[in-house]
């Protein structure tokens, strides 16, 4: 298991239920980072754990749930304000665990594949300049699969973290294995 110092590490939204020892998040009922797009909801109310940096950086993570309801979801987040962020991981959509990306830049696209099956999931977003590159892996494997390129504003700070939501469920627990947040 490989964790980085999570010291300084502050909530976005905190859960009513977390801890360190392993680090275990339970996403609280009707939680989700959502923008306008489809059915006119705004939600920023989803849960974030992470670091606020600017810059170049990457934030990894390796992590598995309980996923039981639709949109049900894991995975990092990077958050600048309320209207531009990216989250990236697993979500439960019609019946499957299936890789996830949501870019917003004022409003919301979202986009899915399905992975497959696995037991452990990791994710990673690279950000770059005035880009970000998120990749994932399954069960050990390195991120290399590419999920998603994206504009992302460059040296603007944005809190890099861990992130869980449950939409429309009743909540679920995530486990994540191994974090890490580099430069």
């Amino acid at each position: 298991m490989r964790f980085m110092d999570l010291t300084g590490w502050t909530w976005l939204n905190e859960p009513r239920k977390w801890s360190t020892d392993p680090l275990t998040v339970h996403a609280d009922p009707n939680t989700d980072f959502w923008r306008v797009t489809s059915s006119g909801v705004v939600r920023n109310n989803g849960h974030l754990y992470g670091a606020t940096l600017a810059g170049d950086f990457t934030i990894t993570a390796t992590f598995s749930g309980e996923f039981a309801a639709q949109y049900d979801q894991a995975g990092i987040g990077l958050v600048i304000d309320d209207e531009n962020w990216v989250k990236a991981g697993v979500e439960q959509f019609d019946g499957e665990l299936r890789a996830s990306t949501v870019v917003t830049r004022g409003f919301s696209d979202w986009s899915l594949v399905t992975a497959g099956a696995f037991e452990r999931f990791t994710i990673s977003a690279q950000r770059e300049g005035n880009a970000v590159w998120v990749r994932y892996g399954l069960d050990g494997e390195e991120p290399a699969t590419l999920l998603r390129h994206a504009y992302f504003p460059p040296e603007v700070e944005a809190k890099a973290g861990i992130m869980v939501a449950s939409p429309v469920g009743a909540g679920f627990a995530t486990q994540f294995h191994e974090v890490q947040l580099t430069r």
